[in-house]
């Protein structure tokens, strides 16, 4: 072979290894073909070692067997005792860099609680319950204590709240000094506190708004314990199986460990009834015949209003809209007030002072409206223009477009297929001025004939623009509603357009009922019908023991018992100053199906399960890190016990 060719080859040789290479750059890629990666990341070495004595220095290092990250490193993870200052917590590759900022306390252990804030760098598996722990002097405490914190009206896990321990007995601690030890709740609600040291604590709840660990705020959720939490320990024995395959297992291996209690304590979180500080938020006028009065809190009674340009004597409907306690809208009944461009008034209520009390105020008030009102000469311009397009119709031949009436809106609420116990409901946009009941009607047809039925006619208590039309409905018949032109008469002139509904009542086979037997409650109890959406369908009291439901329609429902302890026929939140824990709630641990002719009768004793385990996970809006868990199922289930997790 010549020394041309020779060259020839090498050369080729050379930019087939070099398009090799470049290839191989640019398919960045996972090799297809072997298995996906779930295992979380295994400790490797640290800076102290796991359980060090004796170390002095605020940087601690830990380092795993890949390349890992942090997910939400600022919620998750939790340091004890807590640190004023904020500390430093990063990544470098396979190490977690820990860099304290505060002073460290000596003779003092410390706990580095991850949850599950550590993953691989790949494919995000989580290493579950990490926790690193050293020692600033000769002795390391290891106790733990664990529970579940729920919030105290619906038993929802509460996620992301710290639990803390005192050691200082007294009730002042929660108010002014930061917890000794600290922990904080996952998605499931359970928390775990490690590195205490043994003795007499008092555990409480916070939802640390200002982060400075102790309660300062009124609107931080709290909760605390009545009982001191003792922390102890006992041998255990855990069963580790070794398996060939999926459905042989090759031997059992008995391994002992140390289990600490408490492991099940219960918190309940509740935000304490706080008097807001009464002011005036905002007057407004949106429309020229109604302005609207907001106030910070709601007050005991009506401001005092006086009009400085109009006489203000009966001249408004005060109306308190639903749900909004602390706004009042005020209608102005004569044309002659509410055409004026701006209202002038000096109003009168009560006004919250520096020294948290209550004393008259007076504000002068000048309200102009949003929506100007049109004019004569813009009313005139548009009856033109009708008439024009009117003409133009009659001389191409169509038939002329009748001229517009505007009717008082109404809307009827009469579902055609009516249950037994509803009724009929008018809603309006306006205060109603008059009401002439000749010229409303309700039928039930009997045979082929309809034959006029008394009815009672109210106005809603909760909002005056609502009327509410009550019957005796006989199961499985029809019926007709009525409404006559000009019948209702609204408050700024128009009259109701004339209207029919008809419907027909539900049939008693439609229903079923509910009837739940009651043990272990207090006779000052009531309890909730709710439905798959945790929401208050109806309440009835406990009534020696019993808790009847009629006339269900078919579907899936949930009840909770609520311990009325003050008799008010609602749920009432705690107050830590009294040392008073919020109204006891139970819940039916499971969902029931209701069918069509159906009676169920259930018995419920509503402490034959702890408060955690009662509420049926259909409800739970907070629903577990399901994600991460399914992808390290199988490192949970191979560990023996996956709830004690990793400490070192």
């Amino acid at each position: 072979m010549s020394k041309r060719t020779k060259l020839f080859f090498r050369r080729g040789a050379g930019l087939l290894l070099a398009a090799g290479i470049l290839y191989s750059c640019a398919s960045v890629g996972r090799i297809e073909g072997g298995p996906i990666d779930e295992d979380p990341p295994v400790f490797v070495r640290s800076t102290p070692q796991p359980g060090g004595l004796n170390y002095d220095r605020r940087r601690v290092t830990i380092e795993f067997d890949e390349y890992i990250k942090l997910e939400n490193a600022s919620e998750k993870v939790v340091i004890s005792p807590p640190q004023v200052q904020q500390p430093d917590i990063k990544t470098r590759g396979k190490k977690v860099v820990i860099n304290l900022q505060d002073t460290l306390k000596p003779d003092m252990t410390y706990t580095i609680d991850f949850s599950d804030a550590i993953e691989d760098n790949n494919e995000s598996n989580p290493l579950y319950d990490f926790a690193f722990t050293f020692a600033t002097g000769e002795r390391l405490d290891s106790m733990v204590v664990s529970g579940t914190l729920l919030n105290a009206s619906n038993l929802e896990p509460v996620k992301g709240m710290l639990v803390g321990l005192h050691a200082n007995l007294e009730d002042s601690a929660f108010t002014a000094l930061p917890f000794d030890r600290v922990g904080r709740t996952d998605s499931r609600g359970r928390f775990s506190i490690r590195g205490i040291a043994p003795g007499r604590y008092r555990i409480y709840g916070l939802q640390d708004a200002d982060q400075n660990y102790f309660f300062s705020q009124p609107s931080e959720n709290i909760a605390f314990n009545d009982s001191l939490v003792i922390p102890t320990s006992e041998p255990r024995v855990a069963q580790d199986t070794m398996w060939i395959d999926t459905l042989t297992y090759d031997t059992i291996i008995p391994r002992a460990y140390t289990h600490y209690l408490p492991d099940d304590l219960l918190l309940f979180a509740f935000k304490e009834h706080t008097t807001r500080a009464q002011r005036l938020a905002k007057a407004e006028r949106s429309v020229m015949h109604k302005f609207t009065l907001c106030f910070t809190a709601p007050a005991d009674t009506l401001p005092l209003l006086e009009g400085l340009n109009f006489d203000a004597t009966d001249a408004f409907i005060i109306e308190k809209p639903t749900g909004r306690i602390d706004t009042l809208d005020y209608w102005i009944k004569d044309s002659l007030i509410y055409q004026q461009d701006t209202l002038k008034m000096r109003l009168s209520y009560l006004y919250t002072d520096t020294l948290n009390q209550l004393v008259p105020r007076t504000d002068t008030l000048a309200l102009v409206s949003k929506v100007k009102p049109k004019s004569e000469e813009e009313k005139a311009k548009e009856r033109e223009k009708k008439e024009k397009e009117r003409k133009k119709r009659r001389k191409k031949g169509d038939e002329p477009e009748p001229p517009d009436t505007e009717f008082l809106s109404m809307e009827v609420y009469a579902p055609s297929a009516m249950d037994i116990y509803d009724y009929l409901t008018l809603t309006f946009t306006e205060p109603v001025a008059s009401i002439d009941t000749t010229a409303i009607h309700l039928r039930q047809k009997v045979d082929t004939l309809w034959t006029d039925i008394p009815f009672e006619l109210q106005q809603d208590t909760a909002d005056i623009k609502l009327y509410n039309i009550f019957a005796d409905w006989t199961p499985g018949e029809s019926y007709a509603f009525e409404v006559d032109s000009t019948a209702i008469h609204g408050l700024y002139g128009l009259f109701t357009d004339k209207v029919k509904k008809e419907f027909k009542a539900k049939k008693l086979e439609d229903y079923g009922q509910i009837f739940f037997d009651v043990v272990g409650a207090d006779s000052a109890s009531f309890v909730e019908l709710l439905d798959a959406q945790d929401k208050v369908l109806r309440t009835v009291p406990l009534t020696q023991g019993r808790a009847d439901f009629y006339y269900l329609n078919p579907g899936k429902y949930c009840a909770r018992l609520i311990e009325d302890t003050n008799h008010n026929g609602q749920w009432d939140t705690g107050d830590y100053a009294r040392k008073l824990q919020p109204e006891s709630v139970y819940y039916y641990w499971q969902v029931i199906e209701v069918k069509a002719n159906f009676d169920l009768t259930q018995s419920w004793d509503i402490k034959d399960r702890p408060r955690d385990k009662q509420k049926p996970d259909e409800l739970k809006k907070q629903k577990p890190d399901e994600d991460k868990r399914n992808k390290n199922r199988n490192n949970r289930s191979s560990s023996g016990n996956s709830g004690r997790g990793y400490s070192y």
